[in-house]
This record gives C-alpha cells, sequence and structure tokens, in this order.
C-alpha cells in the first residue's frame, strides 16, 4: 500500500513538475516572442519617423543657397550662405528636442567619401583638441555606412545604431534636390542612442516583469488539474501569435477569477500599452509635422493661420450633417495638414502676385499628392490620406489630382474643400485681395452644384449664419 501511495505521489509530482515546466515554457516564448515582437515593431516605427522627418526636414533647405557656401574650413563657416542653412538647421534641431545632429553633405571626387557642406555644430559636444570636424569641405568616410550614400537616390535610415568619431547614433538620411529635380546633397539627422535604448529598457523591465508573473502562475496552475488549464491556456497561447503577428486589436477572452484568468488580464493590459505607445509616437510626430505646417505658414505670409481655421470651420460643418464627434475631430486633425505638401514649392511661387505660368500651375496641383507622401508614415489610416490628396477635388469632376467627381470623392475631403476655398476667399492673397463674408457666401451658393456638394454648403451657411447671430 506504501509503495502505491509511494507511486501515485511520484506520478502526481512528475505531473506536476512537467506542467509547470510546460506552462513556464510557453510562457518564456510567449514572453521572448512579445518583447522581440514589441522592439522590432516600435524600433521600425521609429525608423519609419525619422524617415519622414529627415525627407520632410529636406524640403525646407534652399538648394540653392547650400550649393553657393565656399568650401573652405572654418573660413566657409563665415559666410552668408553658410549662416542662412545653420539657421533653418538649428530651427529643425528646435523643432525635434531627440534630433542630437543635424547636417548636410556632398559628394566628393573619392569614393566612399563624402564632404560636409554645413553642419551648425562643426565641432564635437566636447570640443576636444584634435576630435573631429564638420566644417565647410571637411572630409567623413561614409563608406562604413551603407544608407548614407543610398540617400544620395532616396530617403533612408541606418538599420541599427551606428558607432563612429561622434558617438553611438541613429541616423536618418534624404536628398536634397536642386530646382531641376538632382540631386545636390543630402541632409542627415542623428538620433541620440539614448532613445533607442530607452524604447529597449521599458520593454526589457515589462518582459522581466511578465515573465516573472508567468513564472510564479506557471508554480500555482501546476498544482491545478490539468484539464481546467488547458483550454484557457491554448486561449492565450493563441493572443500571443495574433499579438506577435502584428495584431495589436486582439483581446484574450477567459472567465473566471483564477490565476490563468489574470494573466489573461494582464495580457490584454500589456496590449493596450503596446497600442498606447504606438499612439503616442505617432501623436509625437503628428506635432512634429504640425510644426512644419508653422514653417509653411512663415514662407506664405499671406495664409498665417489658414490651417487652423479651415479645421475648425471643417469640424463644425462635419457636426452640423451629423457627423459623430470622434470622425469630426478627426478630420479636424487632418485639415490642420491639408497643405503641407507646399513645403515642397519654393517661397516666391507661393508668394507671386501675377499669372501663373503653365509649368508653374502644374508645380502648384502636385501638391495634395506630395502632402499625402509626407502624410504616409504618420497616417497609416487610408480615409485620413485621402482627405489630403483630394482637398482640391470638385464636385463637378474638373479638379484635381485624380478629376473625381460627386460621391467618388470622400465626403471629408468634399467638407474641407468648402472650408478652404471660403478662407481662401475671405483672406487676403498675394494676387488679390478678400471678399467680404456676404460676397463670400455668394461665390459659395453660386458654385453649389458644381465645384461643391450642395449639402455641404448648406450645412457651413447654417453655421456661419449662426456666427452672426
Amino acid at each position: 500500500m506504501g509503495k502505491n501511495q509511494f507511486f501515485s505521489g511520484s506520478f502526481r509530482s512528475k505531473v506536476t513538475v512537467a506542467l509547470v515546466l510546460s506552462l513556464f515554457l510557453i510562457a518564456a516564448i510567449s514572453n521572448f516572442l512579445i518583447y522581440k515582437f514589441s522592439y522590432n515593431s516600435q524600433f521600425e516605427q521609429f525608423r519609419e519617423e525619422l524617415k519622414m522627418v529627415t525627407q520632410t526636414a529636406a524640403l525646407v533647405i534652399d538648394p540653392d543657397i547650400l550649393m553657393q557656401v565656399p568650401l573652405r574650413g572654418p573660413e566657409g563657416v563665415k559666410s552668408e550662405q553658410y549662416k542662412i542653412i545653420a539657421e533653418k538647421l538649428l530651427q529643425i534641431k528646435k523643432v525635434n528636442s531627440q534630433i542630437l545632429f543635424v547636417y548636410t553633405m556632398g559628394r566628393t571626387d573619392k569614393e566612399g567619401v563624402l564632404q560636409f557642406i554645413v553642419d551648425p555644430e562643426p565641432r564635437t559636444p566636447d570640443k576636444r583638441e584634435g576630435g573631429p570636424t564638420a566644417y565647410p569641405g571637411d572630409k567623413y568616410d561614409a563608406s562604413r555606412f551603407p544608407e548614407m550614400s543610398k540617400a544620395f537616390e532616396s530617403p533612408s535610415v541606418d538599420k541599427r545604431l551606428m558607432v563612429d568619431e561622434w558617438g553611438a547614433t541613429l541616423s536618418g538620411y534624404a536628398p536634397i534636390r536642386g530646382r531641376d529635380g538632382k540631386v545636390v546633397a543630402i541632409i542627415g539627422i542623428d538620433i541620440g542612442a539614448q532613445d533607442v535604448y530607452g524604447i529597449q529598457k521599458e520593454l526589457k523591465r515589462r518582459a522581466i516583469l511578465v515573465l516573472g508573473v508567468g513564472m510564479l502562475i506557471s508554480v500555482v496552475l501546476g498544482l491545478l488539474v490539468s484539464k481546467r488549464v488547458t483550454g484557457p491556456v491554448e486561449k492565450l497561447e493563441e493572443a500571443t501569435m495574433r499579438l506577435a503577428a502584428g495584431d495589436l486589436g486582439y483581446r484574450v477572452d477567459i472567465k473566471g477569477t483564477d490565476e490563468i484568468s489574470r494573466l489573461g488580464e494582464s495580457f490584454n493590459k500589456m496590449a493596450e500599452t503596446l497600442i498606447a505607445s504606438k499612439e503616442a509616437l505617432q501623436d509625437y510626430f503628428y506635432r512634429i509635422v504640425q510644426s512644419f505646417v508653422r514653417v509653411l505658414e512663415a514662407k506664405d505670409s499671406y495664409t498665417k493661420g489658414h490651417s487652423d481655421r479651415v479645421a475648425e470651420y471643417s469640424r463644425q460643418i462635419a457636426l452640423e450633417m451629423g457627423i459623430s464627434v470622434k470622425e469630426a475631430d478627426m478630420l479636424k486633425r487632418v485639415a490642420e495638414l491639408h497643405d503641407i505638401g507646399k513645403l515642397e514649392l519654393d517661397e516666391q511661387l507661393l508668394n507671386k502676385s501675377e499669372n501663373l505660368s503653365d509649368e508653374e500651375w502644374r508645380l502648384i496641383k502636385e501638391h495634395p499628392v506630395t502632402g499625402e507622401e509626407i502624410l504616409g508614415p504618420v497616417f497609416l489610416d487610408k480615409r485620413m490620406l485621402s482627405i489630403v490628396r483630394s482637398h482640391h477635388e470638385r464636385y463637378d469632376g474638373k479638379g484635381y489630382p485624380d478629376e473625381l467627381k460627386g460621391d467618388e470623392i470622400d465626403i471629408l475631403a468634399q467638407i474641407v474643400s468648402v472650408a478652404d476655398s471660403y478662407d481662401a476667399m475671405t483672406t487676403t492673397r498675394a494676387y488679390r485681395g478678400p471678399l467680404n463674408k456676404g460676397g463670400a457666401l455668394e461665390e459659395l451658393k453660386k458654385n453649389s452644384g458644381t465645384q461643391f456638394n450642395p449639402r455641404i454648403v448648406e450645412a457651413f451657411l447654417k453655421v456661419l449664419n449662426r456666427e452672426g447671430e
């Protein structure tokens, strides 16, 4: 009998140990997959956002002034052209506190060697004697950084942290094109390693915490009946794989009040934290793009405040038409950036008072598509991008860039079109004076059914009439 009891106890112990080890192994693998996915996902998003920032920053640099900077070492720093470009670069750095260095470089006759053109901080932060310098014309061995050389073809970002004599950084590069479309130089933006390490450190902390909780729960579950455990564990396994595959919205549903149900709750909370982190990162870069809208409005003195007014008009029209508050707020957010594509246009063109030539008009008509390309990494929602692309389409199909008509145009893009046109009519432009409110209203009515959707015009008239009461 004693032997039977011993055998029974031994078997139970083996089952318990096997269950504990199995669950712990699942928890460890799941935790590793989540950590790996989370880090890779956030790092890749960080790279994409850095590429977008660098690409947008390249549009701010005047290529003609840049190529006039004398490449004569410290003497070149004294030139007026150097000071103009350096000021632009410092403004870009000021907008984003994460930027460590920002600079421009050009090719040399030697393969794999570039030369600095403008770096507003040409010495290392410690200014040590004999340290590297980045004065105009100073050479730099770019053969160590393949993504840097690729930037003369298209925007690129280092695939990992890189180390050189300036320190450990993650760098983004983008071409600076002349007015003929040819690449004349590149711009580089370096992000300090501590920002990347910060993401890694936080994810490691969470991974260790989850692993510890998983270990504790594995021991507790090992003492329970394996039959009760199988179903919930399979749910957790499926949820882990879904999350690792990129489905951040997936939630595990485990009923009960025991340890494994709490693990399910912890899993759901962790998934929510990942979504919140992703949204916070998107919001951060959204604010960066907003700052570039301010740069655009500084280029065109006639449109100061235009984006904010169009955004507020758009939101009020949407609410008047019965669109939800959430969707109206999203529309306002996108409408603030509807003209971001004009960053690529020359300041003289934006402020030209004479009639535009065919070529100038062609360049103007490209800004909705350019805006869509700039905002692609920030707004992953296709509808949000379509608002930027289609805000110059007409109800009768004679707009641009796609000549869509009627219901082919997203209703939110049609709302921005009406708001944009009204604000343009009632403000001073380089080529004409403003219309008064009554004159602008008559224009809206006159073009209702041709340029504008009649329902939107009707809703906007109600909004404006309420303002006048």
